[in-house]
């Protein structure tokens, strides 16, 4: 008999050589009609894998991620099958399952694949979900795998065997197609009851530009036809609220080819909005003791050879700058803390000192393959609100809670109350991708883990995520849409002092290395104005809105009065702007929904004859006539209703 810890704490025994679908069967036959797949000791399993030994046990229905990402990976393989069955002797690379479904890389030769047959293969795709085929399983010798592939004349499965060992390889089979796969798989095709092929797009074979370019075919499946229907409609409203779309409209920023792909320029709007978050933070950081600095935008090589990053990434980095002099070599800055290493450096540091928080809203730049590349998500140049706190080891876990703080007030103020927090470790099995020693990595490890549960955070784990020097708390996002974006980092790092060579005096009089707290609760500037415009939809926080209203004179008789009125506006710092044009009021009001200002003043003879305004609110309509001091009170409740303030 073996023993089976399921997620519940309790503890079954089973007769060795069970599977997971028999341990569901035993608990409900309901539950087991949605298995799709198991988790075996952290590793996820086909449920029909026969368990021969004590284990820590879960089953993955469609609403664990891991049983959607078997479901997926599964839906690939059907639609290979249906391309197959269409198009004879096409080729096949991989095809994974992904955040929004699922792709497979095709060779279809010199045929192309359009949008015009995408209904074709779904009708195939379902056709063959119906039949319930079974994903079987089998191991297969290297020199089976490869005679079969030869023989198939598929020459991309015959790439992939090579890196494989006799005795690690399996292929899948489900109805007329067979695959290289190590799976897991969903128990059989029939689960699969709604398809939507969503694009086709070029790949290069193994991400390699030198190398043949394959068709990925881009889709996804859903167990039920209404699941998708939903997923659809959530598509088109996630099209609404793009911020690249939204960027453009409400004129907050552009990119130009001159400039070069992946660079932002910020517009005048783009900038105010960009301004007031930058200014919000900076009163709470002040509020909790960091000072301000600045630093280059290039830096010697030598300065990040120093800190570990060019072995790292200087391959993959933007390439350096040559001087006249012979051998001088510098970066475009594509981190901040090394420089800031050297401003703690400036002068000798007691114990009295720290902790020493640095701060700067520092610009970087990262080179980003051009296809990766998306709106503000994804850029070469952005800008971190980066800070680096030096403390004393005893000061970690209070140092890395104050941050926590800082991280939840940012997202409170700004409506961002469904997250979760990641607690990204190394990876024990692959300790060479990291720096340091152990003892100083388990050590930063549980001041991450206790902080976060001291702080009652719902965390999950992570191995193998951590930074080379560190392990960190990343933030993970979920916006108006549902979809997961990681902002706000914390890492703790014994590293980067080490190799900097940082001290301070101690109470005892002798020299000690300080920790390294790197925090950062936007991430970058430009990822987080992008995920804040789209979980808006534009319509911002009135205290943070670039243009906050828009005064509109019925004609231009009426354009002094409204002048004056904005001037009014002004003196008390509220911002927008007079629409001019010679355009009927109808007109300018819907302009101004269109750009979504929060608040409409429309003047003419009424309002000029009595001194008071006519005010629209967005959402709201017409509030009626008012004097302007009674609409400038009204303003700054609104705004003050919305300011979350900081308490350090």
């Amino acid at each position: 008999m073996i023993k089976i810890k399921l997620p519940d704490g309790n503890v079954r025994e089973y007769a060795q050589g069970t599977t997971g679908m028999d341990i569901a069967l035993s608990i409900s036959e309901g539950l087991a009609r949605n298995v799709l797949a198991a988790k075996v000791n952290g590793k996820v399993v086909d449920a029909s894998l026969p368990i021969n030994e004590d284990c820590d046990f879960q089953l993955l229905t469609w609403n664990d991620a891991d049983g959607k990402s078997t479901f997926w990976h599964s839906s690939a393989h059907l639609l290979a099958e249906a391309i197959e069955a269409l198009h004879p002797g096409t080729k096949f690379g991989i095809g994974p399952a992904i955040e929004t479904g699922f792709y497979y890389d095709i060779d279809m030769g010199d045929k192309a694949l359009s949008a015009d047959e995408f209904k074709k293969i779904e009708d195939k795709m379902l056709e063959l979900a119906r039949q319930k085929n079974q994903y079987q399983r089998s191991e297969v010798s290297k020199a089976d795998a490869i005679k079969y592939f030869t023989e198939k004349g598929d020459e991309y499965k015959l790439e992939l065997l090579e890196g494989l060992e006799d005795g690690s390889i399996t292929f899948y089979q489900q109805g007329n197609f067979t695959d290289l796969c190590r799976g897991p798989h969903i128990p059989n095709t029939g689960f699969i009851k709604a398809v939507k092929l969503m694009s086709v797009a070029g790949a290069y074979w193994r991400g390699d530009t030198s190398r043949k370019q394959m068709t990925r075919v881009y889709a996804v499946t859903f167990p039920k036809q209404k699941e998708l229907e939903e997923y659809l409609t959530l598509l088109e409203e996630a099209k609404r609220r793009d911020h690249r779309k939204l960027g453009k409209e409400l004129e907050l920023f552009a990119f130009s080819e001159k400039v070069g792909m992946g660079l932002p320029l910020w517009l005048p709007k783009g900038t105010m909005l960009r301004e007031r978050l930058e200014n919000f933070l900076r009163r709470a950081q002040v509020r909790a003791g960091y000072s301000p600095v600045i630093t280059p935008h290039i830096a010697s090589k030598e300065l990040y050879i120093t800190s570990g990053h060019y072995a790292k990434y200087g391959a993959d980095s933007f390439q350096p700058i040559r001087t006249p002099d012979e051998g001088e070599e510098f970066f475009l800055k594509p981190m901040n803390c090394p420089h800031h290493c050297e401003i703690y450096k400036t002068k000798p540091r007691s114990y009295r000192d720290l902790p020493l928080r640095l701060a700067e809203f520092g610009t970087v730049y990262r080179y980003e393959q051009s296809g990766e590349l998306h709106g503000l998500t994804r850029v070469r140049g952005f800008t971190q609100d980066d800070a680096h706190i030096f403390c004393r080891p005893d000061q970690v876990e209070d140092e890395f809670m104050k941050v926590i703080d800082l991280v939840l007030y940012v997202f409170k103020a700004l409506g961002f109350d469904n997250y979760s927090a990641q607690i990204s470790l190394r990876d024990p099995e692959n300790k060479e991708k990291y720096i340091g020693k152990d003892e100083d990595w388990d050590k930063a490890e549980a001041a991450i883990i206790k902080s976060a549960a001291a702080k009652g955070l719902p965390t999950v784990v992570e191995l193998g995520e951590a930074a080379f020097y560190g392990p960190k708390l990343d933030f993970m996002v979920k916006d108006a849409l549902g979809r997961k974006w990681q902002l706000g980092t914390i890492q703790v790092d014994y590293q980067l002092p080490q190799r900097f060579e940082l001290e301070y005096t101690g109470s005892d009089n002798q020299k000690h290395r300080p920790v390294m707290i790197h925090r950062a609760p936007f991430g970058s500037l430009e990822r987080f104005v992008a995920i804040l415009i789209e979980n808006t939809a534009g319509n911002f926080p009135l205290w943070l809105s670039p243009e906050q209203l828009a005064v509109l004179p019925i004609s231009e008789k009426y354009e002094d009065y409204a002048n004056e009125i904005f001037l009014r506006l002004q003196e008390n710092d509220l911002r927008g702007y007079i629409d001019h044009r010679d355009e009927k009021i109808g007109r300018k009001i819907r302009d101004a929904e269109v750009n979504k200002l929060p608040f409409m003043l429309i003047v003419g003879e009424k309002e000029s004859e009595q001194g008071m305004v006519s005010v629209r609110k967005k959402g709201e309509g017409d509030l009626g006539m008012m004097p302007i001091d009674q609409f400038i009170s009204l303003m700054q409740g609104e705004i003050n209703k919305n300011i979350v303030r900081f308490k350090e």
